[in-house]
């Protein structure tokens, strides 16, 4: 990661992403495999309803708990 915080994956969003919102399209991805989209605070609750009606959604983790997970490497 770089020195600059992560922001929000909402179309012009410029806030600090909170939460990690882990998804994948069972069309084209294996069970396993998440994608990630970050959300602020206001935009949480929208990206994750857009996932969800798709039936993307598989997590909504805070990001600093998706960070330590990757550090122990799961």
């Amino acid at each position: 990661m770089s020195d600059e915080n992560p922001i929000c994956s909402a179309k012009g969003c410029r806030a600090d992403a909170v939460w990690v919102l882990a998804w994948n399209n069972p069309k084209i991805h294996t069970p396993e495999r998440r994608k990630t989209w970050l959300a602020c605070e206001e935009h949480r609750e929208h990206l994750s309803q857009f996932l969800g009606v798709r039936g993307f959604l598989k997590d909504v983790v805070l990001l600093a708990e998706w960070e330590d997970r990757a550090e122990e490497g799961g």
